[in-house]
């Protein structure tokens, strides 16, 4: 039985990268154990952990929820300075997404369901599983 998870990116300058990636989440690390390293926990028992060292090449896209896909680029791009990046949807497919990266060269992407309804009731589902 899989009960929690972590993934972890790996920046050059931890005092940068922990900025960036508060900035990117909207809040302060939930842990930090020790030098190098920080963690916050995204949604129950998932954790993005950052930490001080080489970067793998082409890791990601860590791809995080959005409730507004366009309006989170725009604020990344004003407080990051993300490039653009494209916004893609198909027909067959239920969400918005795209991909960018971080200054380290990490993945990151973002989705929006396309249906309302459909992202309250997978939010609901899954903090309903947390108790």
């Amino acid at each position: 039985m899989i009960y929690e998870m972590t993934v972890q990116v790996r920046v050059t300058d931890m005092q940068k990268g922990q900025k960036w990636y508060e900035t990117l989440l909207n809040r302060t690390p939930d842990f930090i154990p020790h030098e190098g390293f920080a963690e916050w926990e995204l949604i129950p028992g998932c954790w993005l952990q950052v930490a001080e060292g080489t970067p793998s090449l082409n890791s990601g896209p860590i791809r995080l929820g959005v409730e507004d896909i366009s309006r989170e680029r725009e604020r990344l791009s004003s407080l990051l300075g993300t490039k653009h990046f494209d916004i893609h949807e198909r027909e067959e497919v239920p969400v918005k997404w795209a991909t960018f990266q971080d200054p380290w060269g990490n993945g990151i992407g973002l989705f929006q369901y396309h249906s309302k309804t459909e992202m309250q009731e997978r939010i609901q589902s899954i903090f309903k599983k947390e108790r």
